[in-house]
């Protein structure tokens, strides 16, 4: 997370000026300030439950192949969404999703899967 935080503000200029139009002082101004917001709040999140998280989602992640692999693909999908879950209620993840709605708008736009094309597709496709 540490070197997240230093990477996103080398890429900021990089951003900036690959969004047309040119962006007046007063944008640049507020999108620093913005950046400065996020990295404190970034700040307040407990980075030994972030490590935790990773590893437990490692873990699971190693789980569900096993699963998929073996054919237990109801098991599986049960598996991910019940640690989907269980990631959407941990209150670590919550702060560090708030963190980020404050980058919304200042990086550029990732192509991720709506809710309905997530629940179209089945957590075996990807193993």
């Amino acid at each position: 997370m540490t070197k997240l935080l230093p990477s996103i503000f080398l890429c900021l200029p990089i951003v900036a000026t690959a969004q047309p139009p040119v962006m007046s002082q007063q944008d640049m101004q507020k999108m620093m300030e913005n950046a400065r917001k996020m990295q404190e709040c970034m700040s307040r999140i407990d980075q030994s439950a972030v490590e935790a998280m990773a590893s437990k989602a490692q873990e699971v992640e190693r789980q569900i192949k096993s699963l998929c692999q073996a054919g237990r693909r109801d098991q599986a999908q049960k598996r991910a969404i019940e640690f989907g879950r269980e990631m959407a209620a941990n209150k670590e993840m919550q702060k560090m999703q708030a963190c980020g709605k404050m980058m919304q708008g200042m990086m550029p736009q990732t192509n991720l899967p709506s809710e309905k094309e997530l629940k179209q597709r089945h957590i075996c496709d990807g193993y």
